[in-house]
C-alpha cells in the first residue's frame, strides 16, 4: 500500500508537465508564421495574414513584457492587451476558415490553441483583479 506521500509523487510523474505560459505563446506564435507562410498570396489573403501575424505574435509579446512589468496593475495592463489580440487572432482565423482560404483541419487546431490560450489569460486577469480564487 502507497503512502500518502508517494502516492502524490506517483500523480506528479503521471501528469504531463506544465508548458511556461510565454513558452506555449512563443510556440504558437511559430505556428503561426508557418501557417500564414503557407496561405495563399491574393490581396485578401495577405491582408487577413498580415492582421493575423501582428495579433497572434502580440500575444506572446504581451505575455513577455507583462512578465517584466514594474507592478501588479502593468501586469494586468499586458495581459488585458495579450488578451485582446487572442481575441482579434481568433477572429482572423475564422475569417480564414470560413472564406475558405486556408486548410479547415489546420485553422480549427490553430483556433484551438488561441482559445486556450485566450481562456488562461482571461482566468489569469480575474484573479489578478481578485475576481476568482482558487
Amino acid at each position: 500500500m502507497l503512502t500518502q506521500n508517494e502516492k502524490q509523487k506517483s500523480q506528479n510523474y503521471n501528469q504531463k508537465p506544465k508548458t511556461d505560459l510565454k513558452q506555449r505563446a512563443y510556440l504558437y506564435s511559430i505556428k503561426l508564421v508557418k501557417f500564414i507562410d503557407q496561405l495563399s498570396k491574393d490581396s485578401s489573403s495577405q491582408i487577413i495574414a498580415k492582421q493575423l501575424l501582428r495579433s497572434g505574435t502580440s500575444i506572446g509579446a504581451n505575455i513577455v513584457e507583462a512578465h517584466g512589468s514594474s507592478g501588479r496593475r502593468d501586469f494586468a495592463n499586458f495581459f488585458t492587451h495579450a488578451l485582446k489580440s487572442a481575441n482579434e487572432s481568433k477572429y482572423w482565423l475564422g475569417l480564414l476558415r470560413d472564406t475558405h482560404k486556408a486548410p479547415k483541419e489546420i485553422v480549427e487546431v490553430l483556433l484551438k490553441e488561441t482559445i486556450e490560450l485566450s481562456n488562461i489569460l482571461a482566468s489569469s486577469l480575474m484573479t489578478i483583479r481578485g475576481k476568482k480564487t482558487f
